[in-house]
């Protein structure tokens, strides 16, 4: 495959398609090529459909003949292995035997209608707890940019994938961050749609929903509107709309955590503050302001816990899960009765708390992580606590929009030489607003052009 075809990325292959100039068969055998090329080193995959891709391309391409279009119709996509596809396991991370789905989950009946070829399901940690995608039941997952790094997590095998240029676009799931975490480390746009966006229930009660993740603005918010399922073209529209003049608050500052030695890396604060530089060239005014969090971690925790000691019940032998993974599904047993209750009631009160700062500014600025990309084995032979210590030095920034339920947008902010990320962040049903604003910038910055060797 040649590098431009490689990262034509989504809109382009979809154009490409629809002219002829490229088949659906031919797509998915080089993808299908890339993956086995690139699992000895990247290892971004779980599950590979080599069979059911090449039939479903099949198809695609008889369709595309007869003059049919859909918004994805032959494009290969990639899926993180915590949503059910038929005839595939959910291992979500997890060693042991998994049963085969018998139906496909919402979303991928979505991406099927609308002609998608999904050629795989993608790597992340054990119920997708930590930021790094590694585990015993499938080795780790590496960033393409450098190896010895990791790609973010928990949707750390889609966000490799996309940026190796093996697919052009990714579905993943945030619960703490795990679309714009991998987005940060990989160069790639992610978004968190707000809660209650796309049709998947309440995931993590309520923290998690899924997201894009691709090279450009455009192709992240062409997947979101198909994972949406309404047939309109609301996020992509908002690629080429003006968004400004804004007024956007600079915030370096992270939420309570409760954990000492957290401190935002010189490399990560330079390149945020360069962004907020760009942004303020544009015409936005940029003043410095935190949200108010307070404590919106107690928020936090019962509902992240809650949501690991569910996927317990659904393991073939919870004896095989890391001891972490063990105690924190113990943990949250213990959290899902009177804290779970107070968390959902006490939700209310965190969000018009943080609300404030949008009767001043229009969007928030912050940095997506603490720190560059995590080397590979950075929790390797850590206790719970200490692995909880380490994981939110690195990325003490993503998690409470999650508790909020608000949408959010990682851009790149540059290679330093390792990919660093920004976060735009907005208030309830903000997403066409933080989609033009990330794509004025990626006028400027022009980050689809640097591509990993």
């Amino acid at each position: 495959m040649t590098v431009a075809l490689r990262f034509a990325g989504l809109e382009q292959s979809v154009d490409r398609l629809a002219e002829g100039s490229v088949t659906s068969e031919e797509l998915v055998e080089q993808t299908l090529t890339r993956i086995a090329e690139t699992q000895p080193t990247l290892n971004a995959f779980r599950v590979v459909r080599a069979s059911a891709a090449r039939a479903e391309a099949r198809e695609a391409d008889r369709r595309l003949a007869a003059g049919e279009r859909l918004p994805l119709l032959g494009v290969p996509i990639a899926i993180k292995d915590d949503v059910d596809i038929a005839g595939e396991p959910t291992a979500f991370g997890c060693p042991g035997d998994f049963p085969a789905a018998s139906a496909d989950c919402d979303l991928v009946r979505l991406l099927k209608a609308a002609g998608a070829v999904i050629v795989g399901k993608t790597n992340t940690p054990e119920f997708g707890q930590w930021p790094i995608t590694e585990g015993a039941a499938f080795g780790v997952t590496r960033n393409p940019w450098d190896l010895t790094r990791s790609p973010g997590g928990s949707s750390g095998g889609s966000a490799a994938a996309v940026a190796a240029g093996i697919v052009p676009a990714a579905v993943g799931s945030d619960g703490a961050g795990s679309v714009r975490i991998p987005a940060a480390w990989t160069h790639l746009v992610g978004i968190k749609p707000q809660r209650g966006r796309l049709p998947e229930g309440e995931l993590f009660h309520g923290i998690t929903t899924s997201g894009p993740l691709a090279r450009t603005v455009g192709d992240a918010a062409l997947l979101l509107d198909v994972l949406t399922g309404h047939g309109r073209t609301t996020f992509r529209d908002a690629v080429n709309r003006d968004p400004g003049p804004l007024r956007i608050a600079l915030s370096l500052r992270p939420a309570f955590t409760g954990v000492r030695g957290v401190v935002l890396d010189p490399v990560v604060r330079e390149s945020v503050v360069r962004i907020a530089r760009v942004l303020r060239s544009l015409g936005h005014e940029i003043v410095v302001a935190d949200p108010p969090y307070g404590l919106i971690g107690l928020n936090f925790l019962p509902r992240s816990l809650g949501g690991v000691h569910d996927w317990h019940g659904r393991v073939p032998d919870p004896a095989l899960l890391d001891p972490r993974t063990q105690d924190n599904g113990r943990m949250g047993r213990l959290l899902r009765g009177r804290a779970l209750a107070t968390a959902r009631s006490t939700l209310g009160l965190f969000q018009r708390r943080v609300a404030r700062i949008f009767d001043r500014v229009d969007a928030v600025l912050a940095p997506t992580t603490a720190r560059p990309p995590l080397p590979v084995g950075a929790i390797d032979g850590l206790r719970g606590w200490r692995t909880d210590q380490e994981i939110i030095r690195a990325c003490p920034y993503a998690w409470p929009w999650n508790v909020l339920g608000w949408p959010g947008v990682n851009v790149p902010a540059g290679l330093t030489p390792l990919p660093v990320g920004a976060q735009l962040l907005g208030p309830s049903d903000s997403e066409p607003l933080l989609i033009s604003l990330a794509a004025q910038l990626e006028r400027v910055e022009r980050w689809p052009e640097r591509t990993p060797a």
